[in-house]
C-alpha cells in the first residue's frame, strides 16, 4: 500500500510542476487535464501526507521513551505512542478506501428512464411516482433536470419517461437506482381491497462526452414525426419529434420535448450515446460477471431491487436487505439514507474482493 501511495505523492508532485509550466499554460486542454488529475489525487494526497506526519511523531515518541527515565515523562510518551498508533490505524482503513479504484462516471451528469412494467394503469402510475421522487430529491441537492421524453397515460401515469439530472457527482449517488421497483397497494380502482403489486424498471445512464462516443452518420437513421400528447394545436401540427435508429445496435430514441427539430435531435443524440456506452459497457462487463456478483449497483437490469410496500409503510432494498418504514417521506425525495447505505455496502464489498 506505502509503495502505491509513494508513486501517487511522486506523480502529483510532477503534476504541480507541470500546471505551473508556461508551456502548459499555453495550452488549456493540457492544462485542464493534468488539473482535473490533481483534483482527483488530491484527498489521497493529504491522507497520506498526514499519515507520514503521524508515523514520524510516532517513532520519535519510541525512540525518545527508550531513553527516557522520568516516570512522569515516560508515562506521557507511553501515552502517545498509543494514540499514534490509534490514529495510524484509523488513517490506514481511509486510505484503503481511497485507493479503491474508482468509477470513471462517478462525477457525470445522468439520463434517467423509468418505464411501467407488469401491472397495467397501476404500474404507469407508480412509475409517474418515482419520476416525481427523483425529481424531488434532484431538486433537494440543487441539480438541474431536463425532460427529454415522456408517453402519457390518460389516467396521469407514465407508461416511459425520459429526462436528464446534471450537477455534481450525480452519477455517483444515483447508480444504485438501475433495476426493477415493485409496488405493492391497493389501486384506487380496486372495489374488493386486494393488494396488486405491478412493477417499473428504471435505468441510470451516464451521460457521455462525444470522444468517448463516435456515431458514423452512416449507422444511422433519422425520422422526423408529428409530437403527440399534451400540448395544444401547435404541437401537433408540427414535425418536431426526431427519432434516432442506431442500425448496427437496433437502439432506438425519441425526443419530442422542445418545439424545435434542431434541439430534439440534439437531446436524442444525447440518450442515444449514453444507451450505446452503457450497451458496449455491459457487454464488457458480462464477461466478467463472476467479479461483479457481490457488487451493489452492477446487477441485471431485470433483477428486482426493491419493494415498496404501501399498506405497510415500508421500503425495502433486496440487495442490502435494508428496510425502511418512512414510505411516505421516501416517495416525497428522502432516499438519501438509503442510498448512503448501499454506497456502504458497495465500498464494504469491493474492499473486502480486494483483500481476498
Amino acid at each position: 500500500m506505502i509503495s502505491k501511495l509513494e508513486a501517487i505523492l511522486q506523480r502529483y508532485l510532477k503534476l504541480q510542476e507541470l500546471v505551473a509550466d508556461p508551456q502548459v499554460i499555453s495550452n488549456m486542454d493540457e492544462w485542464k487535464k493534468y488539473t482535473k488529475e490533481m483534483s482527483d489525487m488530491e484527498e489521497t494526497v493529504n491522507k497520506y501526507l498526514e499519515y507520514k506526519k503521524i508515523e514520524t511523531e510516532l517513532n520519535d515518541a519510541k525512540s525518545a521513551l527508550e531513553t527516557e527515565t522520568d516516570k512522569d515523562m515516560k508515562d506521557m510518551l507511553e501515552e502517545e505512542v498509543y494514540f499514534c498508533k490509534d490514529k495510524l490505524s484509523a488513517i490506514t482503513d481511509e486510505l484503503k478506501i481511497l485507493l479503491l479504484p474508482k468509477d470513471p462516471n462517478d462525477d457525470k451528469n445522468v439520463i434517467f428512464e423509468i418505464r411501467a412494467g407488469a401491472g397495467g394503469e397501476e404500474a404507469a402510475l407508480f412509475a409517474y411516482e418515482l419520476y416525481k421522487m427523483y425529481l424531488k430529491f434532484a431538486e433537494d441537492n440543487r441539480w438541474k433536470t431536463e425532460e427529454i421524453d415522456s408517453n402519457e397515460t390518460e389516467l396521469g401515469g407514465i407508461k416511459e419517461v425520459v429526462f436528464s439530472v446534471s450537477g455534481k457527482g450525480v452519477y455517483s449517488k444515483m447508480k444504485y437506482e438501475s433495476g426493477v421497483h415493485r409496488v405493492q397497494r391497493v389501486p384506487e380502482t380496486e372495489s374488493q381491497g386486494r393488494i396488486h403489486t405491478s412493477t417499473v424498471t428504471v435505468a441510470v445512464l451516464p451521460e457521455v462526452e462525444d470522444i468517448e462516443i463516435n456515431i458514423d452518420e452512416k449507422d444511422l437513421r433519422v425520422d422526423t414525426l408529428r409530437s403527440s400528447g399534451a400540448g395544444g394545436q401547435h404541437i401537433n401540427k408540427t414535425e418536431s419529434c426526431i427519432r434516432l435508429t442506431h442500425l448496427p445496435t437496433g437502439i432506438v430514441v425519441t425526443c419530442q420535448d422542445e418545439r424545435s427539430q434542431i434541439k430534439n435531435r440534439e437531446k436524442a443524440m444525447k440518450v442515444l450515446k449514453s444507451r450505446l456506452y452503457d450497451y458496449y459497457n455491459s457487454k464488457y462487463e458480462k464477461e466478467y460477471a463472476d467479479n461483479r456478483k457481490s457488487l451493489i449497483g452492477t446487477g441485471d437490469r431485470s433483477e428486482r431491487i426493491r419493494t415498496y410496500n404501501f399498506p405497510q409503510g415500508r421500503v425495502t432494498d433486496h440487495r442490502i436487505g435494508l428496510t425502511m418504514y418512512n414510505l411516505e417521506e421516501f416517495m416525497a425525495g428522502d432516499i438519501s439514507e438509503m442510498l448512503e447505505a448501499l454506497a456502504i455496502a458497495d465500498r464494504e464489498a469491493k474492499l473486502s474482493s480486494s483483500e481476498d
